[in-house]
């Protein structure tokens, strides 16, 4: 184990080649749009994206406004968060390949206008953030480019005004394919002005400004059932925020709800279980569905951004109905529970432990040796993860191979995710064990079927990575 980290951490070193090369196919590129500043809440997902920028290509932090904060951006507290970073980034890189220093990231920091919303849109309106989505996006790279809106969008709006009236058609066209958008809602009167003039940009989002029903909200809500600790501030203290250091004494306590913002990048975080090209197959951020949302006048939000009707299909709020599995203290080692839930937010909030065990091994990893921290395991599959069945056959799903870096003991959870797939009905209960045999069911056309390898590791904190079996049932 001291061999890998200090390989590693010579491959860290080496800045981004040859340690980010490694990864570079597989990395989604990011460029974050924050209102920092106008609540804590953008200062904590900042802190925990930086631990993850190893694995996600953060190639542009963009200051903007929002409803919250209409006439000022905050760069500096950006280089603020980068810079705490930077003293922990020599150790981090002693767990992971990849993570870029901090003069890196601080090349990235630009702003947008210090205007609100569409008031920040039109000729000669230009900004250095609404420049560098331009820049970005013209850049030599097959790759989609992320936007990550953790508030007003307008930097983004201005950037396709400027593409849409400076660009021929088919290179405009060619440009604006290449954006896929998570917003955490609309935090300025530019989000729907983006989807009604660009009908065919991927956009994830719950539309209008009612925040408490938002998919995304999961992150931070209190549910009756269920074990919520994980997002208590005195377990942020322990965990986050005393004794890992100055990014962990960084994060700032809470004040509306903890980290709002951090589902718009939890997805491309590769587990084995995001999809980020499929909102509708479902992840850390939550499941979202193509359709156009029915439009309720009656429903006001609080922010004063107005409520109107969506004329395209957008990805927005899908539902699951999930059962989770506890821990027993005797016999089977994981049944499931008492309660059920179904509901949009039950499809961010079910992956929650996993990713909260996740971001406070991280944020271990900023003060720990490699010997003393907890690393995630590796799921191994004997098979491919694109299978093909006949109607009412039977098949074998083994992940035995998988493997831990520390050498922890695993621990197995094969489960149907049937919201994911066109089949309605779930097939079979789970089953916590590495390998399983399934019948499935009869059908008169073809379905398709997911199934979630879950492998999780016995180390602190227990840490979970996935591999996802899609199944085609074909009739006989």
């Amino acid at each position: 184990m001291k061999q890998l980290a200090i390989l590693t951490f010579v491959l860290c070193l080496l800045t981004d080649y040859p340690a980010r090369a490694e990864t570079s196919q597989s990395n989604q590129r990011l460029i974050v749009l924050t209102d920092i500043e106008a609540d804590p809440d953008d200062t904590q997902s900042l802190v925990r994206l930086l631990l993850y920028s190893n694995s996600i290509d953060v190639e542009g932090l963009i200051a903007t406004t929002s409803v919250w904060q209409k006439t000022r951006v905050a760069p500096e507290s950006i280089r603020r968060v980068i810079g705490a970073y930077g003293e922990v980034q020599p150790n981090l890189c002693l767990h992971e390949a990849g993570y870029p220093d901090a003069d890196s990231l601080l090349a990235v920091v630009s702003e947008g206008p210090t205007v609100y919303g569409m008031k920040g849109v039109g000729e000669g309106k230009d900004s250095p953030g609404s420049e560098r989505i331009i820049e970005l996006l013209e850049k030599d790279d097959l790759r989609p480019l992320w936007i990550s809106v953790w508030g007003g969008v307008n930097t983004l709006a201005q950037a396709l005004h400027k593409i849409n009236t400076s660009k021929p058609k088919a290179e405009a066209r060619s440009l604006i394919s290449k954006l896929r958008v998570y917003a955490i809602s609309d935090q300025d009167d530019s989000g729907i002005w983006i989807r009604n003039n660009f009908p065919e940009l991927f956009y994830i989002v719950s539309p209008g400004d009612h925040y408490g029903s938002a998919t995304w909200s999961a992150i931070n809500t209190v549910v009756d059932g269920i074990d919520n600790h994980r997002i208590s501030n005195s377990w942020l203290a322990q965990r986050i925020q005393q004794g890992h250091g100055p990014l962990g004494a960084a994060y700032p306590d809470v004040t509306w709800g903890m980290e709002g913002d951090t589902p718009a990048f939890l997805s491309l975080i590769p587990n084995g279980l995001n999809a980020p090209e499929r909102p509708d197959w479902g992840g850390w951020g939550g499941r979202y569905e193509l359709e156009k949302p029915a439009f309720d006048a009656a429903r006001k939000g609080s922010s004063g951004v107005p409520h109107q009707p969506e004329t395209r299909e957008i990805w927005t709020d899908a539902s699951d109905n999930y059962t989770p599995f506890v821990a027993s203290e005797f016999g089977l080692a994981m049944q499931p529970g008492k309660d059920s839930f179904s509901g949009n937010k039950v499809t961010l909030w079910r992956w929650r432990n996993d990713f909260q065990n996740d971001f406070a091994a991280r944020m271990n990893w900023c003060i720990a040796t490699y010997e003393a921290a907890n690393h995630p395991p590796v799921p191994l599959l004997s098979h491919s993860d694109d299978l093909t069945v006949e109607s009412g056959g039977g098949l074998s799903l083994d992940g035995s191979g998988s493997v831990d870096p520390d050498g922890d003991s695993l621990s197995y959870q094969w489960f149907n995710y049937p919201e994911a797939g066109s089949l309605e009905d779930p097939i079979s209960p789970p089953r916590n064990r590495p390998s399983v045999w399934l019948k499935m069911p009869k059908v008169e056309e073809t379905e398709t079927a997911h199934f979630i390898l879950r492998v999780t590791d016995k180390g602190s904190p227990p840490l979970s990575r996935y591999k996802r079996v899609v199944v085609k049932i074909v009739p006989r």
